[in-house]
């Protein structure tokens, strides 16, 4: 005979939390939509903390759970891939290799028990990670997907458009008297002499863009932009060959 006070049938009582890292897990139940915020530690310029990509990601899923039916935040993994901004101090980077191994199996734990899992991505330099990791778990059978918080025309890295969303949602994190224009090349054009040498010898202030002209106002309106193609694409589900969740419009495959 079991003699635990309280003991008995596990079920949830009240509304269920949207919060991983504060649910218990009888509360867990329904195998929901887990978001997961994936940022980087790195150099963002002498104006913007080290940790912006982990604070834009986090922000932007958990904005966009209470709109999703059933979702979960859950805790942020902030490091990533950043290899590229390693001649700054600061930068932490755990590499491609190791950020691939921890997505897949992370992937693999938390598909025991949720419905599917998106990784809300806030940093480029883990793309190669997620399109390694997420096919790789979707082809064991695994409903996983990855989405970028990228903005159309925004600016590469600690520019306009990510100055204005911290900014937004934490404005005290801001030096903006420190604030400078860095290179402001097309990424497209720059991503040859990164690949090769890194941020800094590219920009030396590690700005890849100008913040001139950053606001909250305008983060406010960015973040809002992010969070209503995610929710329209997590409306489809329809996910590329790379696992990433495509926008309402854009070709993909489920």
């Amino acid at each position: 005979m079991d003699e635990c006070a309280g003991g008995g049938e596990h079920r949830a009582v009240g509304p269920v939390t949207r919060r991983l890292a504060d649910a218990t897990w009888p509360e867990l139940t329904g195998r929901p939509l887990v978001l997961v915020p994936l940022g980087a530690v790195e150099q963002h310029g002498p104006h913007l903390p080290l940790t912006t990509d982990a604070v834009v990601a986090t922000v932007v899923a958990e904005s966009a759970v209470p709109g999703l039916v059933g979702a979960v935040l859950a805790p942020t993994l902030t490091y990533g891939a950043s290899g590229e901004h390693e001649d700054f101090p600061g930068t932490v980077s755990i590499g491609t290799e190791a950020l691939t191994g921890l997505l897949v199996e992370y992937g693999r734990s938390a598909g025991r028990w949720a419905g599917r899992l998106l990784i809300v991505n806030g940093h480029g330099g883990n793309l190669d990670a997620l399109r390694a990791a997420v096919p790789l778990l979707r082809a064991e059978g695994r409903d996983v997907a990855w989405f970028p918080c990228g903005v159309p025309g925004g600016d590469a890295h600690a520019g306009r458009t990510e100055t204005s969303l911290l900014l937004h949602v934490e404005p005290d994190a801001v030096r903006a008297e420190l604030a400078e224009c860095g290179d402001t090349t097309p990424i497209a054009e720059l991503l040859p002499r990164l690949q090769a040498g890194g941020v800094r010898r590219v920009s030396p202030n590690g700005v890849l863009g100008d913040p001139a002209g950053a606001s909250a106002e305008e983060g406010a309106a960015v973040l809002a932009g992010i969070v209503d193609r995610l929710a329209g694409a997590v409306a489809g589900w329809r996910i590329d060959p790379t696992g990433r969740l495509q926008e309402a419009g854009a070709p993909g495959e489920r």
